[in-house]
């Protein structure tokens, strides 16, 4: 993903997450960006289509993503 399609997007993390290696999510009006917070907004980013980024929180709301094991 391009830094330029997130140019003047405002990048936020978790409030809770103090300076812990975390990462921060930008919402613009077509992606959905998240990068390491770590990198101070050098690296890379994952870009998302907000209907690909909505149906991910829609499975972590199902825990789609809990292993079996877990779950048990």
């Amino acid at each position: 993903m391009s830094e330029s399609q997130f140019e003047g997007a405002f990048w936020f993390k978790a409030t809770g997450s103090g300076d812990a290696g975390c990462v921060e999510v930008a919402i613009t009006p077509t992606l959905i960006g998240v990068r390491d917070t770590k990198d101070k907004g050098n690296g890379p980013i994952l870009g998302f289509e907000r209907s690909t980024w909505n149906s991910f929180l829609r499975d972590l709301s199902t825990d789609e993503f809990v292993p079996e094991w877990l779950s048990l």
